[in-house]
């Protein structure tokens, strides 16, 4: 069977069952989406795509001559842009991970609900024309092409690179997908999400913020599902929880790969049914929020080791935004340590209106693993320690102090005769000069890691983290010794 309607349509649906071909086609001209083309030989697939140029092909898996994984593969390598849902009845979690893997947009399975079939449909359309509208700022992005300059005016930033995620971000928010943002802590992740939430249509429902690394097992259920009056030993009354609260609305989960291993799938589910039940309760509740995360951390190796579920990750990452660290936006720092001054100058009654040489040159070759919240604890810093009108390195804490300036004396060695040991010291990589930099502000602040946590600019579970990787015995070697 093959038909192909008269006028253009950006739909192609495959599958060998004629019945079923009918049965989409009925749906999709009722729900008032399109009238879609119909093949049922896989065969001719790629040369439909390639004549007719489809948006989406809704493709089923078992079928005689090519099976469907691999004209998924076929469709992605020759027309990567196309969208593809999966529609199959093999239910099974590998053989969705493998689909979505390779580039599907989701994977539903037989019989279908015409409801929920329907919105995938529809957003994997929007999807489409989203990735075309961001393609055409990944080539020059700019801040005077924004359509919503005014949505960003409480970010400080001049750099292309932020050019782009705002771009990004601005095509992305009138759309109702699930959001991955990635990013160093301290980079702004939350702040983006809460401009996406008002450029959205969802602008006048609640904006719900959550950091997962503050729940534990026991709590989790209780305070995102809620509970009902007598679920257990004191709940007296009814108790919405976290996604109740954002219906209608935005809900920001960072730190998403915080999140217990065994929670995952419970997450999981809501995603994919968008419905809950709250403990005790036998009835479910319609959830109609959107999905935003964060993580800092590399999601992709996080998969990899088995430490984030694969499926899981692929229903939160319909559209991801990378926000670059501070240390490779240079152009924005000399801005927002201008900006950070007036804010602390003013907050301290100091009559300081400048950034001096020294401590200017020392901020634009310094690693920043604090990214800009550490950015604004030196200046903070500095103003409070600072008499003159002109802020100066000699004013920066002494533990921060040494830190920039070996940043800039290595930056000085730079195409000098330099010894053997400086070159090496010039070349370290980053994770080592990021490691030696906590030590010394941990050594600074005697050992306490919430103060220290707080003056890099980090939470305190990614500092324990990352001390935990430094190795125990080291650490407290490098507690009892002097600075180097």
């Amino acid at each position: 069977m093959e038909s192909i309607p008269t006028e253009n349509t950006p739909i192609l649906v495959v599958d060998d069952d004629a019945g079923l071909l009918l049965s989409v086609k009925t749906i999709l001209i009722s729900s008032g989406i399109c009238d879609p083309a119909l093949v049922s030989d896989s065969r001719h697939v790629i040369p439909l795509i390639k004549k007719h140029r489809f948006k989406l092909v809704i493709l089923d898996l078992i079928m005689p001559h090519i099976q469907g994984m691999k004209v998924l593969q076929q469709i992605k390598e020759k027309f990567p842009d196309t969208e593809v849902v999966i529609v199959t009845a093999i239910d099974d979690v590998s053989s969705a991970v493998q689909a979505m893997k390779f580039g599907a947009y989701d994977y539903l399975t037989k019989p279908l609900d015409s409801k929920k079939f329907t919105i995938v449909i529809n957003r994997a359309l929007e999807r489409y024309n989203l990735r075309h509208e961001i393609g055409l700022f990944e080539r020059k992005p700019s801040f005077s092409e924004l359509n919503h300059p005014e949505a960003f005016q409480n970010i400080v930033a001049e750099d292309e690179k932020m050019a782009l995620v705002f771009h990004q971000a601005e095509a992305i928010a009138p759309t109702d997908y699930n959001v991955f943002i990635s990013g160093e802590s301290g980079t702004g992740k939350e702040i983006l999400t809460r401009i996406i939430h008002r450029l959205s249509e969802r602008a006048d429902g609640p904006f719900v913020a959550i950091n997962m690394s503050s729940f534990s097992k026991a709590l989790f259920e209780d305070e995102f599902f809620g509970h009902t009056k007598g679920a257990f030993t004191g709940a007296s009354s009814d108790k919405k929880g976290f996604f109740e609260e954002a219906q209608g609305g935005t809900i920001f989960l960072d730190e998403i790969t915080e999140l217990d291993l065994t929670l995952q799938g419970k997450l999981l589910r809501v995603i994919q049914e968008r419905e809950l039940y709250r403990l005790g309760s036998t009835k479910t509740k319609d959830i109609d929020v959107r999905i935003v995360v964060a993580t800092n951390r590399d999601i992709n190796q996080e998969v990899k080791e088995g430490r984030f579920r694969a499926d899981l990750f692929y229903r939160l990452n319909m559209c991801h935004i990378k926000i670059p660290p501070l240390r490779e936006r240079k152009k924005d720092i000399m801005p927002l340590a201008r900006y950070f001054l007036n804010i602390h100058a003013r907050k301290n009654r100091k009559d300081i209106r400048s950034i001096a040489p020294d401590l200017e040159t020392a901020l634009l070759n310094y690693t920043f693993p604090g990214n800009i919240r550490e950015l604004e604890n030196i200046i903070a810093s500095a103003t409070i320690l600072e008499n003159d009108k002109e802020l100066k390195l000699s004013s920066v804490p002494e533990f921060t102090s040494m830190s920039l300036k070996k940043d800039v004396r290595d930056t000085e060695k730079t195409g000098n005769n330099s010894n053997d040991t400086d070159k090496k010291e010039q070349f370290l990589p980053l994770c080592e000069i990021e490691k030696r930099y906590i030590l010394k502000v941990l050594k600074a602040h005697g050992g306490n890691r919430t103060k220290t946590a707080k003056v890099l600019g980090i939470g305190l579970r990614t500092l324990q983290r990352k001390i935990k990787l430094f190795r125990e015995e080291q650490t407290q070697d490098y507690l009892t010794q002097d600075l180097p």
